[in-house]
């Protein structure tokens, strides 16, 4: 086994190996394997084995710099999707815990906790006072 091992470690020097999008294709392979099990369509089969065979060949490409670069758009766009899904997220935990309501005269959002009856809300912007129901 060790001698197995050996042959593929220098087997793989100068090539770029597993990364982030790599992991994603095979994860999404799989996903589709399991969908194709249900769906019964050659197509997504298709999509599979051609998505399995793209991350293999960026997996034993020798071309790091360009596998690198895709990999990078790759982060950039996964960063703006989890960004805004954490966005959505702490958004609706706020909505839960505390209302949020806008100064009448200069629209400052204020937060104020949920379930304290009515409440004086001071205005740390322009100091206005107004009355609301938590």
């Amino acid at each position: 086994m060790s001698q197995f091992r050996e042959r593929f470690s220098r087997f793989m020097i100068g090539r770029y190996g597993a990364d982030k999008l790599s992991r994603f294709l095979i994860g999404f392979t799989f996903a589709l394997i399991v969908a194709g099990i249900f769906i019964r369509s050659y197509w997504v089969d298709i999509a599979a084995l051609f998505l399995m065979v793209l991350s293999y060949f960026r997996m034993f490409s020798r071309n790091i710099g360009k596998r690198f670069e895709e990999n990078q758009k790759f982060e950039r766009i996964s960063f703006r999707v989890t960004e805004f899904f954490k966005k959505w997220r702490f958004k609706f935990q706020q909505m839960r815990q505390y209302h949020i309501y806008k100064c009448p005269s200069c629209g400052q959002k204020i937060r104020i906790p949920r379930g304290k009856g009515k409440v004086s809300v001071h205005c740390p912007k322009c100091s206005t006072d107004f009355i609301k129901k938590s």
